[in-house]
């Protein structure tokens, strides 16, 4: 594990380090509670305190947030109470990955997706010996640590001719490279190769979801690798393979997640799944995850994930090989839902769409990693985090939906403490969680209600396998505690049971903002009988009774809640 970063390939170690023992978890993938941060704007290592209770960031001026803001691995290793303290059990990454830079440290890619040497840690955020270190404290805490894996293009090491902007023209068009803009980048230096990348100019604004041109065309400046069957492509995708696995190697990383699926193809998909699961068993790693951020409806997650996950691509078998993916289609849905002005049927519906896709109810959830605010906030013209014009009780509704229902829950950093950043760019979705003007203070409040409120969410998680492993239903409500339906308009009281053998535990939210209600909630006829109690495990005290219908000739069985508005419960 020397100091000094190789600069190819061939100099690139892959076999196991002798007399380590790799870390290995026996967690599947749906019982992790994932903590999501960019590495520059999470914590720079300083011996800060929190703020003040309720303080926030600054509103600091964009062309400041478009710079490095000076987070490190370090500032990450130094907060890892803070974020178990949350109830996480893993932490992803941003990528780390020497980025494009300028003679200005503090310009250049912060936000990691621009790498230029896939070899060596950006050093802005430290070195390989932090990554480790942070690694080994995370699993000594017996928690998972996630990379950034970004396979589908490098950052803006070469032009096209005149250093002018190229974009996509016909499928089969080509353009030259018109020279590299380091003699040092890209590394490994087996990448300084035209043949490893598409050179097809810019995707068009019409191009982004047409193929061939969304996976041949390049990401803005970002120069697309080749990811396709001819000699040049699996040459440069094996290149790709083995610079992600000499970083299972070294740091003993627990899975990655891909970034841009959907514009790499699914054959080098499947190839780069297929390796990092073999050698993470080669290893001795299980259950090692490998989740992509795939934008896109069902059609698309159908293709990629489930036990039914092979495909045809011209004559040849394709098994995709993702773990999960990021699920768009409820990112896209439930911050209506929640905050009460999306029909909660929308909500029902999404949840039904995934039915072909499992083995069983309980199963959809091995599938989907689910999250409400992230680093791009993908289909808003306006950038805008959820707790933006919200109250701190949805937020903690929307946190608690994520923890209890089907899927790998994501917390994106910040989130945990209202930040309610908006505006016309990535950057103000992009806060940093210290104070760049008073290097004794920070934002990282386990204090916050929200971040109390989470924390108490994912300790009744992990208490009841039901919410990890259950069968989920929506649940009929009544205001008559007669006439029973699923709730078809807002304000309503949301409620949904996990079913796990003999346990059902009942989850429920009041999405008026100024109304208290007091609805019947269907539960399980065979798993309760008139009389028996339900007990609250988190957001009231006491215990309500389950009441058959009013009509002898119905079997059902219900209850019936107050809840305040924006109030969020748990039974069982």
């Amino acid at each position: 594990m020397s100091a000094i970063h190789p600069k190819s390939i061939r100099d690139v170690d892959l076999t196991p380090i002798p007399g380590k023992r790799y870390w290995s978890s026996d967690r599947e993938w749906r019982e992790e509670f994932i903590y999501f941060l960019m590495v520059d704007r999470f914590h720079d290592g300083r011996p800060r305190a929190a703020a003040a209770a309720g303080a926030r960031p600054p509103a600091y001026p964009p062309e400041r947030l478009r710079r490095f803001c000076g987070g490190t691995l370090k500032g990450i290793a130094s907060k890892l109470d803070y974020i178990q303290g949350l109830g996480c059990t893993a932490v992803w990454l941003s990528p780390i990955f020497e980025n494009d830079g300028a003679p200005d440290p503090s310009w250049g890619s912060y936000h990691g997706y621009a790498i230029r040497n896939y070899l060596a840690i950006d050093p802005r955020f430290g070195t390989k010996q932090d990554l480790i270190d942070l690694v080994d404290k995370a699993h000594d805490r017996g928690m998972r640590v996630f990379l950034d894996a970004v396979a589908n293009h490098c950052g803006d090491v070469w032009y096209y001719p005149g250093d002018q902007p190229y974009y996509y023209s016909e499928d089969h068009r080509q353009y030259p490279i018109g020279g590299w803009r380091s003699p040092d980048y890209p590394v490994p230096v087996e990448l300084r190769n035209p043949d490893y990348f598409h050179r097809r100019g810019q995707i068009r604004d019409c191009g982004w979801d047409n193929l061939p041109e969304t996976q041949w065309g390049d990401f803005f400046s970002l120069k697309g690798f080749n990811n396709e069957d001819d000699p040049a492509g699996l040459e440069l995708q094996r290149l790709i393979i083995d610079c992600h696995r000499y970083w299972m190697r070294e740091a003993d990383i627990d899975g990655y997640r891909m970034d841009a699926v959907k514009h790499m193809g699914e054959a080098a998909i499947a190839r780069f799944c297929q390796a990092m699961r073999e050698y993470a068993y080669q290893l001795g790693k299980r259950n090692f995850l490998l989740f992509g951020e795939l934008v896109g409806g069902d059609d698309a997650i159908n293709r990629y994930t489930g036990p039914n996950t092979a495909g045809k691509l011209g004559n040849k078998t394709v098994f995709y090989g993702l773990s999960s993916v990021l699920d768009f289609p409820l990112y896209w849905t439930l911050p209506g839902v929640i905050k009460g002005f999306e029909n909660p049927a929308k909500l029902v519906d999404r949840h039904e769409a995934l039915r072909a896709r499992a083995l069983s109810r309980g199963e959809l959830g091995r599938y989907l990693v689910t999250f409400i605010d992230n680093h791009d906030q993908i289909g808003q013209n306006r950038k805008r985090r959820f707790a933006a014009g919200a109250h701190q009780r949805q937020v903690v509704a929307a946190l608690g939906y994520l923890i209890c229902a089907l899927g790998t829950p994501c917390v994106y950093y910040g989130t945990e403490q209202g930040y309610c950043g908006e505006g016309d760019g990535d950057e103000f979705i992009r806060e940093p969680m210290f104070d760049l003007d008073d290097p004794a203070r920070d934002f990282l409040d386990p204090d916050n209600p929200i971040y109390q409120a989470v924390a108490a969410i994912a300790k009744v998680n992990r208490e009841h396998p039901a919410l990890r492993f259950g069968r989920m239903y929506f649940r009929d409500i009544s205001g008559n505690g007669y006439d029973f339906g699923p709730p078809c308009a807002q304000p309503c009281t949301l409620a949904f049971s996990r079913i796990l053998a003999d346990q059902e535990v009942l989850v429920a939210y009041n999405t008026s903002t100024d109304q208290t209600r007091r609805d019947w909630v269907i539960v399980d006829s065979g798993l309760h009988k008139a009389g028996d109690k339900l007990r609250f495990i988190y957001g009231k005290e006491g215990e309500v009774t389950v009441r058959a219908h009013p009509d002898p000739a119905n079997g059902s069985l219900a209850v019936q809640l107050e809840l305040k508005p924006m109030e969020f419960v748990i039974l069982t």
